[in-house]
């Protein structure tokens, strides 16, 4: 026989395309179309249905950027239409490109019913199955017309990315709106030819299956009648009923279906439009419940789930009988698919705490996964979090983005800084948006890297990113491949039953130790530096709001603002989403973020201030409220009380216009450019700055991704770089401090060296008036250590990694993130960074003509790329940063903390006790709270941090009644559970710990 398959195969395109799709809605007739554009913001649902338009037709343009239209189309089934099933096509005026990438709609019947979102490729509504004719029909939609933020050039800068500056062009031109015929065999058949027609590209051709149903195809094709395909579509699909009913061979890969619409809570559009855009989802995806009874959907993000309880009711009674049917399917159990990198230990935590019970609270449904696709790399402190919030699987596949190494399983466990294992799955698929194509079907099964020891993965579908979910037909799609000779065997699943199947089949999962590093998207540690700052803030704003506010209850019977606190922390986690967080949002979003974190930050002060005057009593003296967990300054972690002065600081000119600061503990020499070129040690008795170099070095980069320019810096912005040695002013200051002022290209610094009594740190502060355009400022500091290895802090406590690049999966992580410390430290001597709010940063390595090893760890402080804001992070930008000579890494915590939590001062009368006190040093308390159900309780959470073990004793500053382990929602733990158990012996807790670990004990008063 010859080969024809390619003739076959360009056949089937063409008469698909041009025949058989056409011919689904055979008769249309057109619907009378009304306008009415909303000024300003969205209104209210009833307002637009109330709403008087104007006339509109097809052509016309309609909609300016970010605006709502509010369309009434009305028109009358035809009689002869009778025992038809009709539907409304309505085409807003929709591009080519994704759904939830640009104008989208809700539909509405006139008494405010939702019906179904609109988006490309989900553009009709079903009027009735059948008809009668004659019926009258009705429908209001609500349009938003969203510019196309990633067009034809995806990373061209655009200033249709905030609202202030996109103006008032009109954005779309209304397409044809009208009543349709839809011929149900005929979309059957589409289905048919569709599945069959992407499964022969992925059969080899040498085998009998592709030639079976190359030649099933084309007797299907020879029987349809291109100028009757309704005619003839049933003798076409009968042609191929064999080939559909073949069986999956037994040792087919499974893939359990799960419908999906990943929405970014903000990204390309602001968070008001996510609003919208969950309902549209929601209003969808219920409808295709009713629809298709295998069908279930998953969806995550619990604040995604109260915005459609309080803004859209009519949407959420909808929502609530689907989950309670089982089909409609909370995951995840967080409050945002937040970023996992840069959040902080008590703000992680708080992301399950509010999205479980969430969950808990409303449906009575307690999550075992966590869920989150899209995240840019995951925490080596993470899995730890994840077990003590009461989950034990994760599901991401973000991994598989990454460019220079892939990783090597699919299933497995993930192993955190603690020790904690978590099963884990990545989708083979490679994508959170499966549509149900026969390529991806047939990725999946190849890629799975399990093969021959597990056969289960799982297939996120549906259109997400801006949202739209699953259509009917990628349900009709997988009913194909439910069992079908060839293909991968196609199950809808809850994420639970897959967990559960896989990991019953895959006991001995390998393990991975350590973050799972994304290779790609690293420049997200440093883009919108305020709003990472505003972050940073908030995390320690909400830290000392909790602790003062506890401590007053308790002191003082002073109330304690439990509604004020859960709104103020979903405000700040929502904040962490992984596109607000890493500065990949456009322009409007960091804006709001911005004005946002203002607000938060000054109600969270008035609450610290509140509950402080209420415990510093009355009187004229300075009492300090250290809300740190170590002591400072002889005031106690958690307490307050009088300072203890330190010693003098003295500053003297030096040789050759140098200035040398001096506090006995430590010497630092700065040259006439402003730079360091000697920290000596006076204790060990050597320096640390490496010879030969300086370090407060400010070096600037160009920085032009090839791609993903907010998300992206790639490895060869180092071949160029300009260091800024130039200064304008050197100038010494009162005390030991040194004010350096730089300028270049149309930007300037001014930075303030401070070598404080009494302590072996330098304090560096910048203040950068940043005016770049797509370059990268750096802040250097070259040391003299042989270190092989770097601590960088995470959640709930450090991890290391390599200062060389022996493997490619070291040289792949040349940009990588770090909390408030990084640690460098040979046998015997150690030296820290710590900073007040930046997150990326690099360490490297040389050795020198003398042999001896310079380390240099470089902070990341700001960027300036072009999309998708135009003015990313131009203007004023503050930074603090400490070097640490000699300290080791516990000294690392305490100044990480101290750096980030200043201490108050309020006139007062005297100390005011702790509410705990803990015996070790190396066990850092994050959280001082009184308990979420308002029992009164004190809840008090801590970490070993030095990684090592240890044996804490924690004094309650109260009389004890009892003290329970328990989760992060602060249930008791089951008496099986692998947590360290407290041991109380009067007011006084004994705890022990292994590195790393987090415990949470609830103290009950007596």
């Amino acid at each position: 026989m010859h080969d024809d398959r390619t003739q076959v195969e360009a056949r089937l395109a063409r008469v698909l395309d041009e025949r058989i799709r056409p011919a689904v809605y055979p008769r249309t007739v057109p619907l009378d179309v009304t306008v009415w554009h909303a000024p300003g913001e969205p209104v209210p649902v009833e307002e637009g249905l109330a709403a008087r338009g104007g006339p509109i037709a097809p052509g016309e343009r309609w909609g300016p950027p970010w605006g709502t239209s509010w369309f009434l189309v009305t028109g009358t089934v035809p009689a002869e239409w009778a025992g038809k099933t009709v539907e409304a096509v309505l085409d807003l005026g929709f591009h080519t490109v994704t759904p939830g990438f640009q104008c989208e709609g809700l539909v509405y019947r006139p008494d405010g019913t939702p019906v179904k979102g609109l988006h490309p490729q989900n553009r009709w509504v079903r009027v009735g199955a059948p008809v009668a004719g004659g019926e009258e029909v009705r429908l209001h939609i609500e349009a938003a017309s969203n510019p196309v933020i990633q067009g034809s050039r995806p990373f061209e800068p655009t200033a249709l990315g905030d609202k202030e500056t996109a103006g008032s062009e009109p954005q779309y031109t209304l397409g044809r709106l009208e009543l349709a015929v839809f011929d149900e065999t005929v979309w059957q058949l589409v289905a048919d030819l569709e599945v069959l027609g992407e499964l022969i590209h992925e059969l080899p051709v040498e085998g009998a299956r592709r030639w079976e149903v190359t030649r099933a195809l084309e007797r299907a094709l020879d029987a349809v009648d291109l100028q009757d395909v309704g005619g003839t579509a049933a003798a076409a699909r009968a042609c191929l009923t064999d080939v559909l009913a073949a069986p999956a061979v037994p040792s087919a890969h499974r893939v359990s279906a799960v419908g999906h619409a990943h929405i970014d809570s903000a990204w390309l559009w602001p968070l008001r439009e996510t609003v919208r855009k969950v309902a549209r989802t929601a209003a969808n995806m219920t409808a295709l419940i009713e629809e298709e009874p295998d069908f279930v959907f998953a969806m995550s993000q619990a604040q995604q789930w109260a915005w459609v309880r309080d803004h859209r009711p009519e949407v959420w009674a909808r929502v609530k009988k689907a989950v309670a049917d089982g089909r409609f399917v909370p995951a995840g159990g967080m409050w945002v698919e937040s970023d996992t990198n840069m959040p902080g230990s008590e703000a992680m935590a708080r992301q399950f705490v509010h999205g479980k019970r969430f969950f808990i609270e409303e449906f009575g449904i307690d999550n075992d996964e966590t869920w989150l696709p899209d995240t840019f790399g995951f925490a080596a402190g993470l899995p730890q979090i994840i077990k003590a919030a009461g989950a034990k699987w994760l599901l991401t596949q973000k991994i598989s983005w990454s460019r220079t190494n892939k990783f090597p399983h699919h299933t497995f466990r993930w192993e955190g800084i603690d020790g904690t294992r978590i099963f884990t799955h990545f989708p083979p698929v490679d994508t959170y948006n499966c549509d149900m194509r026969g390529r991806e079907i047939a990725h999946a099964a190849r890629n799975f890297k399990e093969k021959g020891v597990a056969r289960h993965s799982l297939a996120p579908t549906g259109f997400g990113d801006g949202g739209g979910g699953t259509t009917r037909e990628m349900v009709a799609r997988a009913a194909r491949m439910r069992d079908l000779e060839g293909s991968a065997a196609v199950t809808w699943e809850t994420p639970a039953a897959f967990f559960e199947k896989a990991e019953a089949e895959y006991p001995d999962a390998p393990v991975w130790v350590g973050e799972l590093y994304l290779e790609l998207h690293r420049a997200t540690l440093t883009s919108q530096a305020k709003t990472k700052q505003g972050n940073r803030r908030s995390e320690h704003l909400l830290r000392e709001a909790e602790l003062w506010a506890a401590t007053a209850a308790v002191r003082s019977e002073h109330p304690y603002p439990y509604e004020q606190l859960d709104r103020l922390w979903k405000t700040v986690l929502l904040h962490q989403f992984h596109d607000i967080l890493p500065g990949s949002s456009i322009a409007w979003v960091h804006r709001e973020a911005r004005r946002t974190y203002a607000a938060v930050a000054e109600e969270l002060t008035g609450i610290i201030t509140a509950a402080q005057r209420s415990l510093a009593g009355q009187g004229t003296d300075t009492v300090v409220f250290n809300a740190a967990p170590h002591t400072r300054d002889g005031v106690p972690a958690g307490g307050a009380g009088a300072r203890t002065e330190p010693g003098p600081a003295t500053l003297t000119p030096g040789s050759e216009g140098e200035l040398v600061l001096d506090n006995g503990l430590l010497r630092v020499t700065v040259d006439a450019r402003g730079l360091v070129v000697s920290a000596y040690d006076i204790a060990a008795d050597r320096e640390t700055v490496a010879p030969g170099t300086a370090a407060n070095l400010l070096q600037l980069h160009p920085d032009f991704p090839n791609q993903w320019d907010a998300w992206d810096v790639d490895a060869f912005y180092r071949n160029a770089v300009t260091d800024l040695t130039g200064a304008e002013e050197v100038t010494p200051l009162d005390g030991a401090s040194v004010r350096v002022v730089r300028a270049f290209g149309g930007s300037r610094v001014t930075q303030l060296l401070t070598l404080p009594p009494g302590e072996r740190r330098l304090d560096i502060d910048t203040e950068v008036d940043w005016h770049e355009t797509e370059k990268f400022l750096k802040l250097a500091f070259p040391l003299d250590l042989h270190a092989e290895r770097y601590a960088s802090e995470t959640q709930f406590g450090h991890f290391y990694r390599p200062t060389h690049t022996n493997t490619s999966w070291d040289a792949a992580k040349f940009e990588a993130c770090n909390h408030r410390f990084l640690h460098l430290a040979e046998p015997g001597y150690g030296v820290g960074l710590v900073n007040d709010s930046t997150y990326g940063h690099d360490v490297t390595r040389d050795v020198r003509a003398d042999g001896g090893t310079t380390v240099t760890v470089r902070a990341s402080l700001l960027r300036a790329p072009r999309f998708p804001d135009p003015e990313t992070d131009q203007g004023v930008h503050r930074f603090q940063h400490a070097l640490l000579p000699g300290a080791g890494i516990g000294d690392a915590v305490r100044e990480g903390y101290r750096i980030n939590l200043p201490v108050r001062e309020l006139p007062g009368s005297g100390e005011v006790a702790p509410l705990v006190t803990v015996d070790d040093e190396a066990v850092v308390v994050t959280a001082v709270k009184l308990a979420d159900d308002g029992s009164g309780d004190v809840v008090v959470r801590f970490h070993e941090a030095h990684g090592a073990r240890a044996r804490a004793t924690l004094e309650a500053g109260f009389p004890l009644a009892a003290a329970v382990a328990t989760d992060l929602l602060e249930r008791p733990l089951d008496e099986g559970a692998d947590t360290a158990r407290p041991h109380r012996d009067g007011d006084a807790v004994t705890v022990p710990l292994r590195p790393f670990q987090l415990v949470t004990l609830r103290l009950k008063r007596a």
